[in-house]
């Protein structure tokens, strides 16, 4: 599985990031481009943040866990965890931009160690983290087929 770690698979995913345009539209799902560069900052917001939290176990994340770092790719239409939504309009060139900026400092933190456990999912390994991101971001950008 890639990891958004690896030097070659982060340039990879900011090529991507910067073939996107605002005309770019979607092969599946509700989001346009900027909703959907907004919607990709979240789990990023996630790991980033060094603010003590706590796990709160639930059956979906136990279930859903694996399937965030194999090497299957999700499926689409997958539903959105509520605060991860985007509804609004949002300006795409501002947004991508946020993401790059995100992306840049997940990459930068490749030699951390010790991470805060996800809200909903737990623990992960620093591997774990860069599978996640990586692939949460493949997702998306296969969405709007870049």
């Amino acid at each position: 599985m890639k990891s958004l770690f690896d030097a070659t698979a982060y340039e990879e995913i900011k090529s991507r990031l910067e073939a996107l345009h605002e005309e770019s539209t979607p092969t599946w799902g509700k989001m346009n481009v900027g909703q959907m560069v907004t919607h990709c900052q979240f789990p990023l917001k996630i790991a980033l943040s060094n603010k003590p939290r706590k796990h709160k176990w639930n059956l979906v994340g136990f279930l859903f866990k694996k399937s965030l770092y194999n090497d299957k790719p999700w499926r689409k239409g997958l539903p959105t965890a509520k605060p991860a939504k985007i509804t609004d309009q949002r300006e795409f060139l501002k947004e991508r931009e946020a993401l790059v900026s995100m992306v840049d400092a997940f990459h930068a933190k490749k030699e951390q160690t010790e991470w805060q456990p996800h809200p909903m999912f737990g623990t992960f390994t620093p591997e774990q983290w860069g599978q996640l991101e990586y692939k949460h971001l493949d997702h998306h950008l296969r969405q709007f087929g870049v």
